[in-house]
């Protein structure tokens, strides 16, 4: 059971209740996340992304080591200062960012540091749209997905498209060199339009031979797409302080509750585990959402399963 998360680890920047222009430095950066929401609900997990070598760099490997995350690339690097994104929260809890990132030390990481690694010992490999929004960090993960695909890998994409960053243009363009070689696809509503519209899901993933879409909806939960099926789970109802990492907890208890089950290959999926996989990702989002931040709100193993 192991799970491997490549791409951006970041600091989000989050608002303090109450006080006006007051942050608080937290861990996030959606693979990390996802990584680390894996590590916590039970499932070996790594890491492969660069920070730097600062303060920040180094409270992000010591995050990652706390919650038990294998780092594959712990030299920190000179080159850049560490990704920080600024977090502003509307009054219900839905977030937007400004990011410091021209370069962010997670845009280094390179082809070279991924040649050495065995992908062979990993049964998902994953990452996100992000990744693929510079260089050389966009060619190191398409290598990295290319071997991961090789070596007959799970293979898992999230879009999240962030528009701070880059258009919706420039994003689809690299994102439609990053579909042939994935198995499990998230979206999020606001995305829909990278496959065409929520209508044509279906021709898309037949088109890019994509074996699971799931569209997540918030509040209104998400909807599994798969073998000409859509499967609908509701959302946890719970009160939302903070989204920052919902998404991401939801993906990383979805991927958790698949390799528990035993799922190594698109053979392994069925209706059945896709529904369980969706409700743990459900209670682990909702967990999330109560609590401020993006790492510090990821639930454990314990209490998602006590509320389920």
């Amino acid at each position: 059971m192991s799970i491997l998360c490549i791409g951006e680890m970041l600091i989000d920047f989050t608002p303090v209740s109450g006080m006006k222009n007051t942050y608080t430095a937290n861990p996030g950066g959606a693979p990390a996340n996802v990584a680390v929401s894996a590590s916590r609900a039970g499932v070996k997990a790594g890491f492969l992304g660069r920070v730097g070598n600062d303060d920040f760099g180094r409270l992000l490997i010591d995050t990652l080591k706390k919650d038990n995350v294998e780092i594959l690339l712990p030299d920190l690097t000179d080159k850049a200062v560490t990704t920080l994104a600024f977090v502003s929260l509307d009054e219900n809890g839905d977030r937007s960012f400004t990011f410091a990132r021209k370069p962010g030390a997670d845009m280094l990481l390179s082809t070279t540091d991924v040649e050495n690694i065995n992908f062979a010992a990993w049964d998902v490999v994953h990452a996100g749209s992000v990744s693929q929004s510079g260089l050389p960090e966009r060619d190191a993960v398409l290598l990295a997905l290319d071997k991961a695909k090789k070596a007959g890998k799970l293979v898992s994409f999230d879009i999240n498209f962030r528009d701070k960053i880059w258009s919706f243009d420039e994003c689809k363009t690299e994102v439609l060199k990053v579909f042939p070689y994935v198995d499990l696809l998230k979206i999020s509503e606001e995305e829909r339009d990278f496959v065409g519209g929520r209508e044509n899901i279906r021709s898309f993933m037949k088109e890019y031979d994509i074996a699971v879409t799931v569209l997540t909806l918030g509040g209104d939960g998400a909807v599994i797409f798969f073998n000409g099926e859509e499967i609908v789970v509701p959302a946890m109802k719970a009160k939302c302080i903070d989204t920052t990492g919902a998404g991401d907890a939801y993906w990383g208890g979805f991927l958790s509750s698949l390799v528990k089950q035993g799922v190594k290959a698109v053979t392994d999926l069925d209706k059945d585990k896709l529904t369980e996989a969706g409700k743990y990702g459900a209670v682990s989002g909702g967990l999330c959402i109560q609590k401020p931040g993006g790492i510090p709100a990821l639930p454990t193993a314990s209490e998602i399963e006590t509320y389920l």
